[in-house]
């Protein structure tokens, strides 16, 4: 027996039924799990070779600190303060004009970086170069004529030779002047939305202080992804021959103080103030006891005060250990 039903679905229940598995195609469409990319921010370059970059920036910076202290005969810090990826049209927005911008050639790489200084730093470092101090505060806003960009080569030769020297730890790069700007718009080295790694660091000669930024096209350090990756993977168990001889040869002309002396029990400043004439402190010290020398404030030898013609000398006696240091050090 067959049993049929007249019955006729109404617009909302067949509704219902195409619902169910529209909800679950669209739960499963890759469009919903993609994520946003800005094609106007590349991110080119990995955190980890980012990190890299600032270590190899920051002994730039040390060494520069040292060779500019000696060129212009006066204090200079460099200290690094950013490491960043951005499109080169934002890195324009961001400087100053006029500025001294500097094209330079990244051989035997095709492409060219950019080196920035400030007015505020480049005026002042003439001043000095010409004879002056230095030290009255820049309000010069002007264009760097071809005169001071003569005068300003010598020290571009220092900065560019720390820089190369500091890239040589992962690739050689020649890094040579191109050519010289003023107006940041001008210096069209690459395309607006191309990104590069920016470099800011803050110089500071004296009171005076400027910025410089160096941008490194991305695609160029994205190439040297893999010595990156060798060089922070290699770790040295020991100095060579070679290293030991030149850290010795630079420490020898160093100076240290040596300071023999009772090294008593310790008294406290009310103590101390209530001492009058007629008391009597004990440091508790035997005679036999042997007196210790410290090196730069650290105990390094034991012995005995002589007496070497009209002066005073030390017989040292024995070497002290740093593990008779850290226990004597533990117990006290």
């Amino acid at each position: 027996m067959s049993v049929s039903v007249d019955r006729v679905l109404s617009r909302e229940e067949i509704d219902n039924v195409f619902k169910k598995p529209r909800e679950t195609a669209a739960a499963d469409d890759p469009a919903k799990r993609a994520q946003v990319y800005d094609f106007r921010r590349p991110d080119r370059i990995a955190k980890d070779q980012l990190r890299a970059i600032h270590l190899l920036h920051e002994n730039f910076a040390r060494a520069l600190a040292s060779s500019l202290s000696a060129y212009l005969r006066a204090c200079v810090a460099v200290n690094l303060v950013s490491v960043e990826q951005l499109p080169f049209l934002e890195f324009t927005r961001r400087l100053p004009s006029p500025t001294c911008m500097i094209s330079l050639g990244m051989q035997p790489f095709d492409g060219n970086a950019v080196l920035e200084m400030n007015p505020a730093l480049v005026f002042p470092i003439l001043e000095m170069l010409l004879g002056g101090s230095g030290k009255r505060p820049t309000t010069i806003h002007r264009q760097i004529t071809e005169i001071e960009q003569s005068i300003m080569e010598g020290l571009l030769r220092i900065l560019l030779h720390d820089l190369r020297t500091a890239w040589q730890a992962v690739s050689t790069i020649d890094f040579a002047i191109d050519n010289f700007e003023t107006a940041p718009q001008l210096l069209q080295i690459l395309a607006p939305n191309e990104a590069l790694v920016a470099i800011v660091m803050e110089v500071r000669i004296g009171d005076t202080a400027g910025m410089m930024n160096i941008g490194i096209p991305s695609i160029i350090l994205k190439m040297l992804r893999q010595k990156f990756d060798q060089q922070w993977s290699v770790r040295k168990t020991h100095a060579t021959e070679e290293e030991s001889a030149r850290v010795l040869r630079l420490i020898r002309p160093a100076i240290m103080n040596l300071d023999a002396r009772l090294t008593g029990p310790k008294l406290g400043v009310e103590a101390l103030l209530d001492l009058k004439e007629g008391d009597i402190l004990a440091f508790d010290y035997p005679v036999d006891r042997p007196l210790d020398i410290t090196v730069n404030g650290k105990i390094k030898y034991s012995g005995e005060v002589v007496s070497t013609g009209r002066k005073r000398g030390f017989y040292i006696q024995q070497l002290v250990p740093d593990d008779t240091l850290k226990v004597a050090a533990g117990t006290t």
